[in-house]
């Protein structure tokens, strides 16, 4: 497939998934619903087969990927570069839910999708891109253990906070919002805590070394002058 067919095929992706996300409050993440969008689109309903040949599942994966590159957008969009690391990341975390607004009954029934054991891997995954773009588009340049730890620690902030987020009633969701400051709070002193607690081990001797046992000596029989 070439370039442009590849880019060709991803805007019919886009354009039947926005005209789906509707109808998926109603039908779920079904074909039948893809078709739906697909008509709405202007697409012939066996255009929705066409763009998601691995059924609701990868029109998920799909979603999923479009929105983190969405948030990315935005916040270079925003000058997120100016701002401090805790503020990136909040506000990388904050855009990728305000996005999708309109469509929390289409991510919850999304997830609802993603928790059977046959889709676990795929949501890990999806997972994982998320918080990794929210990392990337703050400049992260970590390429240490610290790459995994943002990450993994971020992986639990973004799902708490979603799931949070999910049944938030509250005006412009600002109990998410502080929910999210207050966890964004305990990642930001875990690498701040990680790196003293190395700093003291660091300084501390080594237990190996002080208890090895020295060269051993010969003793001196008595009356018997030592070797030169």
């Amino acid at each position: 497939m070439s370039q442009a067919e590849t880019d060709m095929l991803d805007k019919m992706r886009a354009e039947i998934l926005h005209a789906t996300l509707p109808h998926i409050a109603f039908d779920g993440w079904t074909m039948s619903a893809a078709e739906a969008g697909a008509a709405d689109a202007g697409y012939k309903p066996g255009d929705a087969v066409r763009a998601f040949p691995g059924g609701p599942v990868e029109m998920i994966v799909f979603f999923s990927r479009q929105a983190d590159r969405d948030t990315m957008a935005e916040m270079e969009k925003r000058g997120a570069a100016e701002l401090k690391v805790r503020e990136r990341v909040t506000l990388g975390v904050r855009l990728r839910l305000e996005q999708n607004t309109q469509h929390r009954e289409a991510i919850r029934r999304a997830l609802a999708v993603l928790s059977f054991p046959q889709n676990a891997a795929l949501g890990a995954q999806c997972l994982y891109r998320t918080v990794d773009a929210i990392w990337y588009a703050a400049g992260d340049t970590a390429t240490d253990y610290n790459f995994y730890t943002k990450r993994g620690l971020l992986a639990g902030v973004y799902s708490a906070t979603l799931l949070y987020w999910l049944n938030d009633n509250s005006e412009g969701f600002a109990d998410t919002w502080s929910f999210l400051d207050r966890r964004i709070a305990d990642v930001m002193a875990v690498p701040k805590t990680l790196g003293q607690i190395g700093k003291r081990f660091e300084r501390m001797p080594n237990p190996l070394r002080v208890f090895a046992p020295g060269p051993r000596r010969r003793r001196r029989r008595k009356g018997s002058a030592a070797k030169p």
